[in-house]
């Protein structure tokens, strides 16, 4: 066997590469002849995806995806982004300190730490083929989930949106036709938890059929509020509507519109005063909001989206997706601490007002008896919005007012080519992408950098455009019906802006320049034992370029400046097991290994500031094991048992600060226990659940104000009951 020598610069790449050997001797060592029916009970079920915008096989994507199906989201609690948290290796969700309504994605250790309206996210996420552009508001629930796809590494091609981290899927459930279905479910849990779903699919006809949903969460913040104001912190309040339309006239041609609206009355996660790494906080039971009340934040998200698909020729598929999306947020966030400090408390309110236009068009097709199979598309995005960010403290007030102003256009394509040769077992991807963003935004500032010091105005505006090529090529090969293989390279691309939390005019001004990032890939999608077991796994490395960095003023937080300061490199590993062992049974198994490193970090006076930097939000491991269990019916019902277990290490808060702010690792046991149709009830079900079973404390959320280390608690343990009636259609 051939020595691993590595340059010293890359001493862990033989890590990644020994995982992959092991990732690709594995399934020989276990394959056995697949005479199975891929559709019998006693073989795992095909797992359709639709993550390069056509329906495939996830065996057959030469892609890092986990997909969540119904059931599974069902039975592991998952309605929104919030939801996924440590659900998925090398994938991070955590509130943002400064609006608990604004969460934070980091995927391979690649986020933005920042809740600046101006900046793109690097993960983007979309709800039904539309991009959503802002963070804000992203805690919302989704009601009528049909799948989530987690796509991670750059999607360069399919979703340019600033894709250099990964890419979020959610797909909802479409109306059904010629039969009329729905359900009522309704959730009682610890917390004064409430939580009540309903959805009626109704046809008119064969051709057409309307879907309408409502939502209702509330739930109790488990840190009391001693000051004045609302009563506890991190209260949730959220109501949701949902209405869709489907209609198909003819086998040809279908249309489907969706509108949907979040209403969010959340108070603010309460901040705690916790020590330094090595020691760990104590999870609050209460806490002061300080001089200033508690009060709950007010907002609205909303969306349509209109989809028309139509069948051009035999073999040509025409797509249209036109998406219109607003975010009205008004966020109240009260720090105080513990620790008195002339700074604090502080209080912070963040208003966002955005509204967005997208128009995507796609031809999807194959030619040559399928021997060529192909996405092309034109892309138009367009974006404004207004800001403010207010700062209170007990001796000043800091305002910042900004507004912004983007578009984007695209061109993409990507084809595969199955020549007809090695029994059309070798299948060759190239895509590319052509980007141009225009940007202008414009702020106006009255900060005081340090305590003593006048106040600077900043009033300031700019306008830059920027343009970029992302290709993408893939080469897959097909070991047997089974086995295949694949190695990939893609380039990610997110673009430049402005920073309205610049320390000065003329930093806002100058702004900053795109990102790129380059990954290269190697994995194994197998199905073995027939189709008993399913074995996943890539290798990845990743040349990170041109980082859009915070350069932090030492002595006020609250201030930074962005520059394209940063190189850096990411490799790791992700491996997903999935195995039947007897009908009924499924257990499952997910490994994601991220070692993300900067090589160079230089600030505004050139100084070589590298060794003072890491990558936040990104533990090195992190694992997720489950279990699944559904028995024959009995007479109360058919038992359906999950059981998982999601674990993270400890990781850096931060990008910089001295001493390094680490969060400690920590796991989380849940579990479910349902019985479906309950006392021969057909499509009644009644459920038991517990989250944090093991009451273990974790920071959701690590930072500090100047030399106080704080911190975002997770959830202590919960439990309640759901009770669910399925009805018609949906049963």
């Amino acid at each position: 066997m051939q020595t691993c020598n590595p340059p010293s610069a890359y001493p862990r790449v033989c890590r990644s590469a020994a995982a992959l050997v092991l990732a690709w001797n594995l399934p020989w060592a276990l394959a056995a002849p697949a005479d199975k029916d891929p559709e019998a009970s006693d073989a795992l079920q095909e797992i359709v995806v639709t993550a390069e915008k056509r329906e495939s096989s996830l065996q057959d994507t030469p892609i890092s995806i986990v997909a969540f199906g119904a059931e599974t989201l069902e039975s592991r609690r998952i309605a929104s982004v919030a939801d996924l948290g440590a659900a998925v290796p090398n994938v991070q969700v955590t509130p943002h300190p400064n609006t608990g309504t604004t969460v934070r994605v980091t995927i391979r250790g690649i986020g933005e730490p920042s809740a600046v309206q101006t900046r793109d996210n690097p993960v983007a996420v979309y709800i039904d083929g539309v991009y959503v552009g802002r963070g804000q508001g992203l805690a919302n629930e989704l009601a009528d989930l049909e799948r989530i796809e987690v796509l991670r590494g750059p999607q360069g091609t399919l979703y340019g949106r600033n894709a250099t981290a990964g890419a979020i899927n959610f797909i909802t459930k479409a109306p059904e036709l010629a039969e009329f279905g729905g359900q009522q479910s309704f959730t009682f849990g610890r917390f004064n938890q409430f939580n009540s779903r309903t959805s009626v699919n109704f046809p008119v006809g064969d051709t057409l059929a309307f879907d309408l949903g409502y939502l209702v969460v509330r739930k109790d913040g488990f840190v009391d509020n001693l000051g004045a104001g609302a009563d506890r912190f991190g209260d949730v309040d959220r109501k949701a509507a949902r209405a869709a339309a489907f209609w198909k006239p003819t086998d040809a041609f279908q249309a489907r519109y969706t509108f949907d609206s979040t209403w969010l009355y959340d108070t603010s996660p309460y901040v705690a005063a916790v020590p330094f790494y090595p020691a760990e906080g104590t999870r609050p039971t209460s806490g002061s909001a300080g001089s200033t009340p508690l009060r709950p934040g007010t907002g609205r998200v909303q969306g349509h989206n209109l989809t028309f698909e139509y069948e051009a020729a035999p073999r040509l598929k025409v797509r249209t997706i036109t998406g219109y999306r607003k975010v009205d947020d008004d966020t109240n966030q009260a720090y105080n601490p513990g620790p008195v400090r002339p700074f604090l408390p502080l209080y912070n309110r963040a208003t966002t007002d955005q509204s967005q236009f997208s128009e995507e068009v796609q031809f999807i097709g194959d030619a040559f008896e399928g021997g060529l199979e192909y996405v092309a598309g034109l892309y138009y995005f367009r974006e404004s919005g207004d800001g403010l960010n207010q700062t209170t403290l007990p001796f000043q007030t800091e305002p910042r007012a900004f507004s912004w102003r983007n578009k984007a256009y695209a061109v993409f394509g990507q084809a595969t080519w199955t020549p007809n040769i090695l029994d059309k077992r070798l299948h060759a991807t190239l895509g590319a992408r052509w980007s141009k963003d225009e940007r202008e935004a414009g702020v106006f500032a009255r900060v005081i950098p340090v305590v003593g010091t006048p106040v600077v105005a900043i009033d300031a505006s700019g306008n830059q455009d920027f343009d970029d090529v992302s290709p993408t090529g893939t080469l897959l090969f097909d070991i047997n019906d089974d086995v295949n293989v694949f190695a990939r390279i893609a380039k990610g691309y997110k673009t430049g802006g402005f920073n309205p939390t610049a320390s000065s005019a003329a930093a806002f001004a100058r702004g900053f320049g795109p990102e790129t990032l380059i990954s290269y890939e190697a994995g194994v999608r197998s199905e073995l034992f027939g189709r008993r077991v399913r074995f996943n796994a890539t290798a990845f490395y990743s040349d990170y370029d041109d980082i859009q960095t915070n350069v932090f003023n030492p002595l006020n937080t609250r201030i930074f400046d962005v520059v394209n300061a940063g190189k850096a490199t990411v490799q790791g590993v992700e491996v997903d097991v999935t195995a039947l062992l007897v009908e009924g049974l499924t257990v499952n198994g997910s490994f994601g290994y991220t070692d993300p490193e900067f090589k160079k970090v230089v600030d505004l006076g050139g100084n070589d500031i590298t060794s003072s930097f890491e990558f936040p939000h990104a533990p090195k491991s992190s694992f997720t094991l489950g279990a699944d269990y559904k028995s024959p019916g009995t007479r109360i019902g058919t038992v359906e048992v999950n059981l998982n277990y999601e674990w993270q290490g400890k990781y850096f808060g931060v990008t910089t600060y001295s001493p390094p702010l680490i969060a400690q690792s920590y796991g989380l046991l849940n579990g479910r226990v349902a019985l479906a149709d309950f006392a021969g009830v057909k499509g009644l079900q009644i459920a038991a659940w517990g989250r944090n079973l093991t009451d273990s404390t974790y920071y959701l959320n690590h930072f500090a104000f100047v030399d106080v280390g704080v911190a975002m608690f997770g959830e202590p343990r919960s439990y309640g009951v759901d009770v669910s009636m399925k009805f018609g259609s949906r049963r």
